[in-house]
């Protein structure tokens, strides 16, 4: 498999750390955070994203994870994080079909005047049934900035390299860019998000290599409910796939659309207890049948932070 090259990690790295060395004073503060969550899920139709591999069959799961960040300030103008987070579904009848994520994440940002520059690293590691599954590894400088009073901006470029065990032909390096805009209607209480990204995947087997172009429509609205602040968002993502090589199983190159919308409202019962109904629709159309099925997904979670 292709593999990213060290020196590129390197420079993009050094360059982030002379910034923030460069604009941040000698005072330091730290932030620590974190929560826990358990909730039950409805899955209309339990799936395999990556291998776009479908059960038709529907199944509930129990759902529940643990998260911890840590915030580091170097001085007024830059900022290092580190996270760490873990989830698992556990369905109730698929069992083999159960996924535990562990994502492990950096980031280092600093402040030149109007403008922010950042660099972010996230490593994910997936196992299915308790093997396995999924090795991710993803890398993005980043440039932003406000317009505006309410216009806000931010591109990024995204370097990605992914390992699926038991299906190297799957294994691939991916570069893409990303733009954002959020508007601002009331500040935090209410703002909407458009976003466009470009995806070109590069993988061991020709057939599964493809570009794409996304868009994703964000719609946040705060509002206040016994007393506290609570949360409804709305967003809808839809993608375009061209794929550059045929597909031996219907002799033709590979022509998907994915759209996928989501709901979800948070209530804050006290000030570190949280509850939340989500649900999601996916319609993905492919003239791949394997790769052509809808999916809905409904549950609720309570999580504790602090």
């Amino acid at each position: 498999m292709n593999q990213c090259p060290a020196p590129y990690f390197q420079r993009l790295l050094g360059i982030s750390v002379c910034c923030a060395l460069s604009f941040g004073e000698v005072h330091a503060e730290t932030t620590l955070s974190g929560g826990v969550n358990v909730g039950r899920e409805y899955d209309s139709n339990v799936s395999i994203d990556e291998v776009e591999a479908s059960s038709g069959r529907s199944d509930h799961a129990l759902v529940y994870g643990a998260d911890i960040g840590v915030d580091q300030t170097l001085g007024d103008n830059a900022k290092a994080s580190l996270s760490y987070s873990f989830g698992q579904t556990a369905y109730d009848t698929y069992s083999r079909l159960s996924r535990q994520t562990h994502i492990l994440g950096a980031n280092l940002s600093a402040n030149i005047g109007a403008i922010s520059t950042g660099l972010n690293y996230f490593y994910i590691n997936a196992l299915l049934d308790g093997n396995d599954f999924l090795t991710y590894k993803r890398l993005s400088p980043s440039i932003s900035g406000f317009a505006s009073k309410r216009w806000f901006f931010r591109g990024a470029y995204v370097r990605s390299e992914k390992s699926i065990e038991t299906r190297s032909g799957r294994d691939a390096i991916t570069d893409g860019a990303e733009l954002d805009a959020y508007f601002f209607w009331k500040g935090l209480r209410r703002y909407i998000n458009a976003g466009y990204n470009y995806k070109s995947e590069n993988s061991q087997a020709d057939r599964f290599d493809y570009r794409s172009h996304g868009l994703k429509l964000r719609f946040v609205q705060r509002f206040t409910a016994f007393e506290r602040l609570s949360t409804v968002e709305l967003s809808a993502r839809f993608e375009q796939r061209d794929y550059s090589a045929d597909t031996p199983s219907i002799g033709e190159e590979r022509d998907d659309d994915r759209l996928r919308l989501k709901a979800e409202l948070e209530i804050p019962v006290t000030s570190y207890l949280n509850w939340q109904v989500y649900g999601a629709y996916g319609d993905y159309s492919s003239n791949l049948p394997a790769a052509d099925y809808d999916q809905t997904v409904v549950g609720t979670r309570v999580e504790i932070r602090f």
